[in-house]
C-alpha cells in the first residue's frame, strides 16, 4: 500500500476547509441526493463526496456505507488530490497503491474506484467518487465525462454553500 503524499498546497487546502466549515457534520440535501444519483447511474453500491482533512477522509455526503470518515492514510480519495483528472482503479487488488489497503482487504472490500477531483477557489479539497465491491473491465470516456459533470455539480454547490456562509458574516461556519 502506498499512502498519498501531502500536496504542496496542503496548508491552503486545510485553511479553505476550515474557513468555510466544510468539515461540519451537517448534511446537505443536494449532496446527499447527488451521491444516490451517482451510485445509481454507475450501477455501484457506494458513492461519496469526500474531503481530505489533516489525518482523515471526511464524507460530507455518502450513500452505500454507514461511516462518516476513514483514516487519510488508507484513503483512495487522498490520491485524487494529485490528479487534475478523474482517477480510475479498475481492480484495487492489482494496483500497487492499494494492495494491502485495509479498505481493500477488509470491509468494504473496495475493488473498483473512480474519483473526480472537487475544487473550490482553485484548491482541490477532495473528490466525488463511485465505489464497487467488484472489479470492472473498463470505465469509458463517456463515464469519465459523466463523473466530471457530477463533480462540477458538487463544486457549484460548494460555491453556494460558501457564499451563504460568507453572507452570514464572520464567526459563522
Amino acid at each position: 500500500m502506498i499512502c498519498a503524499p501531502y500536496p504542496e498546497d496542503e496548508a491552503w487546502r486545510l485553511a479553505t476547509l476550515e474557513r468555510f466549515g466544510l468539515l461540519s457534520e451537517s448534511h446537505d440535501p443536494f449532496l446527499d441526493a447527488l451521491t444516490v444519483t451517482v451510485a445509481r447511474a454507475f450501477h455501484a453500491p457506494i458513492s461519496a463526496v469526500s474531503f481530505i482533512d489533516r489525518e482523515r477522509q471526511f464524507f460530507k455526503a455518502i450513500t452505500g456505507l454507514d461511516v462518516r470518515e476513514t483514516a487519510r492514510s488508507c484513503s483512495f480519495c487522498a490520491h485524487v488530490l494529485w490528479w487534475p483528472e478523474p482517477m480510475v482503479v479498475l481492480d484495487a487488488r492489482e494496483d500497487e497503491r492499494f494492495v494491502g489497503n485495509p479498505l481493500v482487504v477488509d470491509a468494504p472490500h473496495i475493488r473498483f474506484y473512480a474519483g473526480a477531483p472537487v475544487y473550490l477557489r482553485g484548491v482541490c479539497l477532495g473528490s466525488l467518487c463511485v465505489i464497487d465491491h467488484r472489479p470492472r473491465a473498463d470505465f469509458d470516456d463517456g463515464q469519465i465525462r459523466m463523473l466530471k459533470g457530477a463533480a462540477s455539480a458538487v463544486e457549484e454547490r460548494l460555491i453556494q454553500m460558501t457564499a451563504e456562509a460568507q453572507a452570514l458574516g464572520p464567526g459563522t461556519p
